[in-house]
């Protein structure tokens, strides 16, 4: 098992990431706000009309991305992207120069990257950069909170694909920034058999049935199958899952289970888990542990961009 356990660990980094996926995201940002996209009828012109009607002579401008809290960051990478996205026929050009790096944490004070270049260009980009930087990086400053409550060990923790549609594969990187790790990407690199699955079987008799035929369909995939109660381990068990996934099990539960399974299949608890139950579960000999809450519970963090000249 120790082989699959580590295979199945994974962290996003960067050079995973798709370029033009990205640009795609950071142009759709930016029509939003320039051009009004998203609305069935869009403005007749489009523009950062408040920049414009301040405008003075061009010159060189100087600004600093600043941590008002203390956060881990996600999501510098993309400022370069945005300022390229933004440069116009009547804006100039615009440098962002990073002050440190994705997964560091920063104390409430600390720069994260400084810009320089047309005014006009920082001023109408700033707005989705802050936008982008404060949601990853507050995505990985709570999965930090959430790695340092599970503490060091065997035990890892895992993301879901409870995520914001269109913004996954950002999001999970941001969960790798804050030290969790990646659990499937999509339906494409795992079979996994859930509760509604196993509904479709009308009980689990037929459940070694179901596991060979995922092996067979996907051969090169790991089998993942969900259970909610003990007595569900033995048939999973000889059905030959890799991983088996404890639902809303209590820790006594989960205990009682991981010494059931005895090695045999790699375990996952999930569902329920919180800041205060992680410490309660890493000692239980599990080897993953799963929660959605990483994205759908995680809160901006601040960030500012403070002008010096």
């Amino acid at each position: 098992m120790s082989a699959l356990f580590d295979s199945l660990l994974h962290r996003l980094t960067w050079a995973d990431l798709d370029v033009a996926y990205l640009r795609r995201l950071v142009e759709m940002a930016r029509d939003e706000d320039l051009a009004g996209l998203g609305l069935n009828q869009r403005p007749a012109e489009a523009g950062d009309f408040s920049t414009g009607s301040i405008a003075s002579a061009p010159r060189t401008s100087t600004a600093h991305l600043t941590a008002r809290q203390d956060l881990t960051v996600s999501g510098l990478p993309l400022l370069s992207l945005i300022l390229s996205t933004y440069r116009s026929e009547t804006s100039g050009p615009a440098e962002v120069q990073l002050r440190t790096h994705d997964g560091a944490r920063l104390s409430c004070g600390d720069v994260l990257a400084t810009f320089t270049g047309d005014p006009r260009t920082l001023l109408a980009a700033e707005r989705i950069a802050l936008n982008f930087v404060q949601r990853l990086s507050g995505i990985a400053t709570l999965t930090r909170r959430y790695v340092d409550a599970l503490g060091e060990g065997r035990t890892r923790l895992l993301d879901t694909r409870k995520t914001t549609p269109g913004y996954r594969m950002l999001e999970k990187y941001a969960v790798a920034c804050g030290g969790g790790w990646n659990h499937r990407l999509g339906l494409f690199d795992r079979v996994m058999l859930k509760d509604n699955h196993l509904a479709l079987l009308g009980s689990t008799d037929d459940l070694a049935g179901a596991v060979n035929r995922a092996r067979q369909h996907a051969p090169k995939l790991p089998v993942e199958v969900e259970v909610d109660r003990l007595d569900q381990i033995p048939p999973v068990l000889t059905a030959g899952a890799d991983v088996i996934l404890l639902d809303n099990f209590t820790p006594d539960q989960l205990r009682e289970a991981v010494a059931l399974i005895k090695g045999r299949a790699l375990t996952e608890a999930s569902g329920g888990i919180t800041l205060e139950t992680l410490p309660a579960l890493a000692g239980l000999g599990l080897d993953f542990v799963s929660t959605g809450a990483l994205v759908h519970q995680s809160t901006w963090v601040d960030i500012g961009l403070d002008w010096k000249q």
